[in-house]
């Protein structure tokens, strides 16, 4: 008989912050308050907000926390619910079907058995969500919800209600206990209300200045002190910018990590200029920045800092 090692959830609000600085991920009490009643009252958590603000790294520092399995379902326009739940390995079955017919001697009602059954299965994430575990009920991270269209809404709706889903050839199948749902959007389009009320909800916005120096220090600890200063406060006032896409979070340590690469201990226009690709992801952004733009920014970001 095996035993179970599950990591118990966290007790409160200041755990749940606790546990996740211990994944390297630094959230304020609003979240944390959040993340902590989904857990206790088991609800599926919704998070809003732009593009690289840590929504999926959330849900990915809780699994690990807990010592729980991530499933993720990337969402994406046409995904409808038989590629999230299960699909039929068609090419097995076509094999098994060639050979029965060769050998002979099965019946049809015995060959369709068999054919349906969980060898012929391929699981899908929300299938896969649905199964027993022995490190406890799995994290169901559902990515980018907003790629979707309204009926696999609908259709998600249903499934996160019950924590059920049905295959027709093998019936209904029952999560022994819900697994820990995190859903996700970029707000390209909105939300039904619907979905939303099964949910508690927070939207993620951008750190300020001493929760992203925070989070620097925790991603990349082995930048100096003046460096980050330096990258977090020119990333927060390149924010305020009229871009087509302002950098996340994770831009910010994606480019003190390039920065590290080339044994930078601080800004210039022109290193700034050479590493834009790391922090902007669009030509028209970058070529904003052109010019003696980096360094008007520069200028104005140093002069937020204060003299440590």
């Amino acid at each position: 008989m095996s035993t179970s090692t599950q990591t118990p959830a966290p007790d409160s609000i200041d755990a749940v912050q606790s546990m996740l600085a211990g994944q390297g991920y630094v959230c304020g009490r609003a979240l944390a308050t959040v993340v902590f009643l989904s857990l206790r009252l088991g609800r599926p958590l919704f998070l809003e907000g732009e593009a690289g603000t840590g929504k999926t790294e959330i849900a990915k520092a809780i699994a690990a926390a807990l010592g729980r399995r991530l499933i993720r379902l990337q969402c994406y326009e046409g995904l409808d619910a038989g590629s999230a739940v299960y699909e039929w390995n068609f090419p097995a079955q076509m094999v098994a079907i060639r050979t029965a017919e060769a050998e002979g001697g099965t019946t049809r009602k015995g060959l369709q058995e068999e054919l349906f059954s969980d060898d012929y299965l391929i699981e899908r994430p929300l299938l896969q969500a649905m199964r027993p575990d022995a490190s406890g009920a799995p994290v169901l991270l559902i990515d980018e919800l907003d790629r979707t269209d309204e009926p696999f809404e609908a259709f998600l709706l249903e499934a996160l209600s019950d924590f059920q889903v049905t295959i027709p050839e093998l019936g209904t199948i029952r999560a022994p206990e819900p697994p820990i749902v995190i859903l996700t959007s970029n707000r390209t389009r909105e939300v039904h209300d619907a979905l939303k009320r099964r949910c508690l909800y927070h939207w993620v916005d951008y750190p300020d200045f001493d929760r992203e120096m925070q989070i620097l220090t925790a991603r990349a600890p082995e930048a100096s002190e003046a460096l980050s200063r330096e990258v977090v406060a020119f990333v927060q006032r390149l924010r305020t910018e009229d871009l087509f896409k302002k950098p996340g979070v994770a831009e910010t340590i994606d480019w003190a990590k390039c920065l590290l690469a080339l044994d930078m201990i601080n800004l210039s226009p022109e290193v700034i200029s050479d590493t834009l690709g790391a922090i902007l992801k669009y030509q028209d952004d970058i070529q904003k920045l052109q010019g003696s733009e980096a360094k008007r920014i520069l200028d104005e970001a140093r002069a937020t800092l204060e003299p440590v």
